[in-house]
């Protein structure tokens, strides 16, 4: 199940602005950073980029010997465990979690601390790094996307805390097929309006 966006440019912004798009991990109790899932740039006025926006995961994983796992789709509910196997470091499928409402990674090396990073699209959507032997790092997020304009944002990195508490819009992808996510406002000198993104052209799935 994927939800077909569509993004256009509707706005008087001239600063060639890029835009961000992301997910929070809301298993955290803490305001935990975020990663640039998707940046769109150089998408003049008049513009539109269309892109997909699974709503499945995959999860990976990566030792401290500089080992990466491949990427292994991911379902709510599931734990997933870095193990040592006769071949070396694999991640595996390690039953039920703790939680319906969770991914959740374990280290279950005897020693050494691992990363675990979620996926979607094979684009990297979040990541925790540091986690030591038998602890884990859990995962979870709502239907929902974050869209922001943004300035020097990289794709697949960790974005500041001041970068994310700029983006203020959530929208809401649940039971939607396809959508267009329409850029308005921006623009020079005192009569500018904010930057808004707003849905249009609704399909539901």
């Amino acid at each position: 199940m994927a939800v077909n966006l569509n993004f256009i440019n509707q706005s008087n912004d001239l600063n060639n602005s890029q835009i961000v798009i992301f997910q929070k991990n809301v298993a955290t109790d803490f305001d935990e950073l975020s990663v640039a899932w998707k940046v769109i740039k150089y998408c003049g006025q008049g513009d539109n980029h269309p892109f997909t926006f699974p709503m499945g995961l995959s999860v990976g994983s990566s030792d401290s010997y500089g080992n990466y796992t491949p990427q292994i789709k991911a379902q709510n509910g599931e734990l997933y465990k870095m193990a040592l196997t006769a071949s070396g470091n694999q991640l595996v499928a390690g039953g039920p979690g703790t939680s319906p409402k969770e991914v959740q990674v374990l280290n279950g090396l005897p020693k050494g601390a691992i990363t675990a990073s979620c996926y979607k699209d094979g684009r990297l959507l979040a990541t925790k790094t540091s986690i030591a032997p038998q602890q884990k790092a859990v995962f979870q997020f709502k239907p929902t996307i974050w869209i922001g304009v943004v300035s020097q944002v990289e794709q697949g990195e960790v974005m500041n805390s001041a970068i994310i508490s700029s983006v203020n819009t959530e929208i809401s992808l649940l039971g939607i097929a396809s959508a267009d996510i329409v850029m308005t406002g921006g623009g020079p000198g005192p009569n500018s309006q904010p930057f808004a993104f707003n849905l249009d052209n609704v399909v539901m799935a």
